[in-house]
């Protein structure tokens, strides 16, 4: 099973490194990593009753190809299909038990007043 002709978008992996900063402390930036390919869905009510009843700010499913370097805390960047940023920081990546895919369990991180 190849799930690579479903994953028709392009996201950015942002990840999280710290660095010394000279005076003592450190300072933390993203980095970019790649790009992956990804589907972005919406979950399903169930989903979304489970995440309200765990009190979990999961929003959306990203589903990856098997091999992709994505890890939790990463952020994803990319456009919707409206040409509108989006942005989603990633709470867990699970895989079957046979590795065919990835899947992310991601938050949209939205801007006040957007």
């Amino acid at each position: 099973m190849s799930v690579g002709q479903y994953l028709t978008r392009r996201l950015q992996v942002w990840r999280a490194v710290t660095v010394d900063d000279g005076a003592g402390g450190q300072d933390t930036t993203r980095v970019l990593q790649g790009t992956v390919r990804a589907k972005v869905d919406q979950p399903s009510p169930t989903e979304r009753l489970v995440a309200a009843q765990a009190g979990s700010k999961h929003s959306h499913d990203v589903w990856l190809r098997a091999g992709a370097d994505v890890r939790r805390g990463d952020e994803l960047r990319g456009t919707d299909a409206l040409g509108q940023a989006q942005r989603f920081r990633v709470l867990s990546v699970v895989q079957p038990s046979r590795p065919v895919y990835s899947k992310a369990f991601a938050e949209l991180i939205q801007e006040e007043g957007a």
